[in-house]
């Protein structure tokens, strides 16, 4: 066929038969030609091209439902939590200048802005770093699941209407930080998951690491002056409370 190189030539001094691509006999080495000849590509003889670099692997964005109770498409950065957490870093960095009296809550009493103010207070670092450590565990993970507006609404529910539990009783000289709001945080997060432990349903809460912090928490009022026991039980229950109605409205949605 017209195009199609030949299968061989002949040498001329030797006359063996050699291949066409070659510039020297290979059996006595005379010189065929001085280059050797062009592949036609279209003939099919061409050389294969090298094959397509693979692209690298990246990662999409998380999806909605792509992780069981993780919304990757509403919530980022847990802000409403880092918010609370800031605050009550400011709160413990001031409290050694004023005197608690100024910004406690006392029994039977208290102004509006002591019943926003206290909550943020602590008077004993190892008080503040266990319920900082829940609200800041638990408020991320709430806010990843049901967002902002969710923590905000606990802390004011259990946190500062906690302490205005435990004022309104009266057990209690005066009340400072949180715990109610810790406690909370913590039931709304866990009880879902406890419901769906019960019913052989997967869950993702570490239920062991839950309960050492919550029995951390809960002891504070009987080694910490302000911390109040009244407090952490009203905010235990409505975090329950809360936790219920995100079961159900989880649920509802399914």
């Amino acid at each position: 066929m017209a195009g199609t190189p030949d299968l061989f030539v002949v040498c001329k001094k030797c006359g063996s038969e050699v291949s066409p691509y070659i510039t020297e006999c290979p059996y006595c080495g005379t010189r065929l030609r001085k280059r050797a000849p062009k592949i036609d590509r279209r003939s099919g003889d061409a050389t294969p091209r090298p094959p397509r670099r693979m692209p690298r692997p990246t990662l999409t964005p998380l999806r909605t439902n792509e992780i069981p109770g993780i919304r990757g498409d509403a919530f980022g950065r847990p802000n409403a939590t880092i918010a609370l957490l800031v605050l009550s870093l400011i709160g413990f960095l001031v409290l050694p200048f004023v005197a608690n009296s100024d910004v406690a809550l006392i029994s039977f009493g208290g102004t509006t802005w002591q019943f926003a103010v206290a909550p943020f207070m602590y008077p004993n670092a190892w008080y503040q770093l266990a319920v900082l450590l829940a609200i800041g565990i638990f408020g991320w993970r709430l806010e990843l699941r049901h967002g902002p507006v969710l923590v905000v609404a606990l802390f004011i529910a259990c946190g500062i209407g906690g302490n205005a539990i435990a004022a309104a009783a009266g057990l209690d000289d005066f009340i400072l930080g949180a715990p109610g709001a810790a406690l909370g945080m913590l039931a709304a997060w866990v009880l879902p998951d406890l419901a769906r432990a019960r019913h052989g349903v997967e869950y993702d809460a570490d239920l062991l690491g839950t309960a050492v912090l919550g029995v951390v928490v809960a002891l504070m009022p009987a080694f910490v002056d302000g911390a109040s026991a009244v407090a952490e039980l009203s905010g235990l229950a409505l975090g329950a409370l809360a936790g219920l109605m995100l079961l159900r409205a989880s649920d509802t949605t399914r």
